[in-house]
């Protein structure tokens, strides 16, 4: 059983001797070092502790928001490091997944996440819905108007031009071209 340690700073400016100090603190024999910004995915060094940690292993962290890049991230890790049976140790908050209470948090966090997932979606309905009524639709508008699709498939019938050629005197795809045609049978 290994405890391992892992620190993240998100600028080159900071420096990670804060945690480093507090993980080793805490018992850490193995650190894995980060200077990446939370939001990016790119987190070499925390797939190689990742992959590092065993079964009956500790990962140690000085506070959760070193781990995941949002609280979706942060209990999707958190899930694999449980079914892995890996523990969490968190040293700022205090939490300890190897006991119950800090399994309960846990289940808690991604409880409240479920429940914000479910309101956005529904808020984003509800708008989408509202959107509808008063007429408005959404995605991009028509790269031509109404005219222009009429021109441009006059065009493509008298096949003087060929699409390529009518589709770089209105400025758009030949795919756009095809799809105004096929809306037109």
């Amino acid at each position: 059983m290994t405890i391992i340690g892992y620190a993240r700073v998100s600028t080159v400016e900071q420096t990670i001797d804060l945690q480093r100090d507090a993980l080793t603190a805490a018992g850490a024999t193995t650190l894995y070092e980060d200077k990446a910004s939370g939001k990016t995915a790119d987190r070499p060094e925390l797939l190689h502790c990742l992959k590092a940690l065993r079964e009956g292993d500790t990962l140690v962290v000085w506070r959760l928001d070193r781990l995941g890049r949002n609280l979706q991230d942060l209990i999707r890790i958190v899930g694999e490091l449980d079914e892995r049976g890996v523990k969490l140790k968190s040293v700022n908050e205090s939490i300890d997944t190897a006991g119950p209470t800090g399994k309960l948090v846990f289940h808690m966090f991604a409880a409240l996440a479920e429940f914000e997932r479910g309101l956005i979606r529904e808020r984003t309905l509800a708008g989408l819905e509202a959107a509808r009524a008063r007429g408005r639709h959404g995605g991009r508008p028509p790269a031509l108007d109404a005219k222009q699709r009429k021109a441009a498939l006059a065009m493509m019938k008298n096949r003087d031009m060929s699409v390529a050629e009518i589709s770089r005197q209105f400025g758009v795809s030949r795919s756009t071209l095809y799809n105004i045609a096929a809306k037109s049978t």
